[in-house]
């Protein structure tokens, strides 16, 4: 299963687009704390690459801004494409599935829900096209080369 759930702010505001297939896009990254306290009594941050379709990226587009803390679930994707240099460049992102605003930067107190009202398949919405406002890891080789040797399994090694 794939499945992530977030809870952050939005650390810039939300990057507008339309996909070449006419759905509304929206690329915003979430800053969101860990549960783990350092030695020093603090907490580490991460920043995390999120992207929205259809009217999920909408409403996040219109009503979400730098600061704005929301929750959303959604799942991972890895993606890669070819760089303006030759390269090879990979990314991850969490694909949105639903949000909760919880609030805003200058309003702690009431949130609001707002869920797509059908599941919205963006597998096919999304290319990965590269986009120069966009954080990336610089990774000139295959991340997972050095994951170790291949398993193959037959159906009498498993339990089930």
């Amino acid at each position: 299963m794939n499945k992530v759930i977030l809870t952050g702010r939005l650390t810039r505001e939300p990057e507008s687009r339309m996909s070449q297939s006419n759905v509304e896009v929206s690329r915003f990254s979430l800053a969101c704390q860990c549960d783990f306290v350092n030695r020093n009594g603090e907490r580490e941050t991460e920043f995390i690459n999120c992207v929205a379709f259809g009217k999920l990226a909408g409403t996040i587009n219109r009503y979400c801004h730098k600061g704005t803390m929301i929750s959303i679930t959604g799942r991972i994707r890895n993606s890669s494409y070819d760089a303006q240099d030759g390269t090879k460049r990979y990314t991850t992102d969490v694909v949105a599935e639903q949000m909760e605003f919880l609030s805003s930067k200058n309003n702690n107190g009431g949130s609001s829900n707002y869920e797509a009202s059908q599941p919205v398949d963006n597998s096919m919405a999304y290319s990965p096209e590269p986009n120069n406002n966009i954080e990336t890891t610089d990774i000139t080789e295959d991340p997972y080369k050095d994951f170790g040797e291949e398993v193959t399994l037959s159906s009498d090694d498993l339990p089930f």
